[in-house]
């Protein structure tokens, strides 16, 4: 019994060798990569790969994207990117030179590379922005927009080429077809859609489920791969219809798919935390990670295809190795976050928590997040602190941060306060909470702080559960 389990194990092993090279040989021309790459100040978006993959782009909730080199394998970050005003949801090459970025707040900004700086920024109808694509010509951009549109824009003008209406839902994911002629589309409301991609005519519904179909890849011998709602990752055949047999299947929405730049292998991640690396022809799981952690939201292969990089709710993204395999890979993600805090903590704290530690940093030298450090906050004007990118509407207000201007922040919501700013909108209705807040934020961020400071408010501890619903978030 046991030389047969060793046996069987070789064999699993040397079918491995052959499907990973096409050869009988496990000499793996490896990627040189990083563990992680670090430097966002917020969970990340998205990450795309250059063809070599000596470089990358990466996207996050802290409203900017980066610009990688992997030379060497050490992360460097060549260019951080901002422009964006909401978290920026997924980036694209278009050359050596040039990206294109898409975001919450319905902007598209085409970027110069080599200067780190926005070549153009187009404004859409003001809806969320989540998917892009390029044509292969690299002469036009689509991107997916919630507001049931697709829309083509030239890439050197950022001019609009044409619009695809149609969907009943949420757009969540276009692709081109290889030859570019058409543009693919998936929607929350269960229909795939081909379009005419120079006039934006309508040309036929590819598939139509009853479940939202949430990401789309499209593969090198012309196949649409996607995921739906429900976990169930499919492929199609979008010029004849006909579907092949389930791939690959999470225990939540799929919320990522990859394409490996030779077209073999698919990787999809889900809302379970699952990572499956699958066989694109049959569908047989060749790898699995579980991250128990949290979702994932983007995944690229590596450019010799051993590795997978992938991201969800931690500030880098994580490399990990798909060939040759380890015989044990600890899960390198970061459990509790600083978002994820118990319900015993004191309440000020936890508020901070959860309605800003997404945002900001507390340190002297705390990185940027979607808003600056909050050390030394107080006393400061508005719009001041060197090296943040702030909008406009902070630069030209006239106020300085302090109980009662903060108290007004939240209580009014940063829409009314401070109407026109990247801020995002909420409000906390409970003045208890409110206070509880600001006492937190007076303590941990003046170095001057002292205990007994009178207008320091004591630390209100948690109250009972149901005070959550106090709380109105919009």
């Amino acid at each position: 019994m046991m030389a047969r389990h060793c046996l069987g194990k070789l064999l699993v092993g040397f079918a491995a060798c052959l499907f990973w090279l096409g050869a009988p040989s496990c000499g793996w021309a490896e990627d040189t990569l990083p563990d992680r790459l670090e430097g966002h100040g917020g969970p990340i978006k998205a990450i795309v790969l250059s063809r070599d993959g000596s470089q990358a782009l990466t996207t996050s909730f802290d409203y900017s994207a980066i610009h990688w080199s992997l030379a060497g394998g050490r992360a460097t970050i060549l260019h951080r990117l901002f422009g964006h005003e909401a978290a920026v949801n997924d980036i694209a090459f278009i050359d050596a030179a040039t990206a294109a970025s898409v975001s919450d707040d319905g902007s598209l900004i085409l970027w110069d590379l080599n200067q780190g700086r926005m070549r153009n920024r187009v404004i859409g109808t003001g809806d969320k922005i989540l998917d892009i694509a390029v044509a292969p010509d690299r002469k036009t951009l689509a991107f997916a927009s919630w507001d049931q549109t697709v829309r083509v824009h030239d890439t050197r003008t950022g001019a609009l080429v044409a619009t695809m209406r149609g969907h009943r839902g949420n757009v969540n994911a276009v692709r081109y077809s290889l030859d570019g002629k058409f543009l693919y589309s998936a929607s929350y409301d269960g229909t795939m859609r081909a379009w005419d991609s120079a006039t934006g005519e309508f040309k036929s519904r590819i598939a139509d489920h009853g479940w939202a179909v949430n990401v789309m890849e499209l593969l090198p011998d012309g196949r649409l791969v996607y995921g739906l709602l429900d976990g169930t990752v499919l492929a199609i055949d979008p010029v004849t219809g006909e579907p092949s047999a389930e791939l690959m299947k999470h225990q939540g929405p799929v919320l990522s798919l990859a394409a490996s730049p030779s077209g073999r292998l698919i990787a999809s991640g889900g809302g379970d935390g699952r990572i499956l690396v699958s066989s694109a022809e049959t569908g047989a799981v060749m790898e699995e990670l579980e991250n128990p952690y949290g979702p994932v939201w983007s995944l690229a292969f590596s450019s010799q295809e051993t590795a997978v990089l992938y991201a969800g709710l931690d500030d880098f993204v994580t490399v990990w190795k798909i060939a040759p395999r380890k015989s044990f890979e600890p899960v390198l993600n970061v459990f509790p976050r600083r978002f994820q805090v118990s319900a015993d903590v004191e309440l000020g704290e936890r508020e901070f928590a959860r309605k800003c530690s997404v945002c900001h940093t507390l340190e002297k030298n705390g990185k940027f997040r979607a808003g600056p450090t909050l050390f030394g906050l107080f006393g400061r004007k508005v719009g001041t602190l060197p090296g943040y990118p702030y909008s406009q509407a902070l630069l030209q207000a006239d106020f300085v941060w302090n109980a009662e201007t903060i108290d007004k922040l939240f209580s009014l919501g940063p829409h009314e306060f401070t109407p026109g700013t990247k801020m995002p909108l909420q409000k906390i209705q409970s003045k208890e909470r409110r206070d509880a807040l600001i006492a937190y934020l007076r303590r941990v961020t003046d170095p001057n702080y002292q205990p007994d400071d009178p207008d320091t408010a004591p630390a209100v501890r948690p109250g009972p559960a149901d005070e959550e619903q106090q709380e109105t978030k919009q």
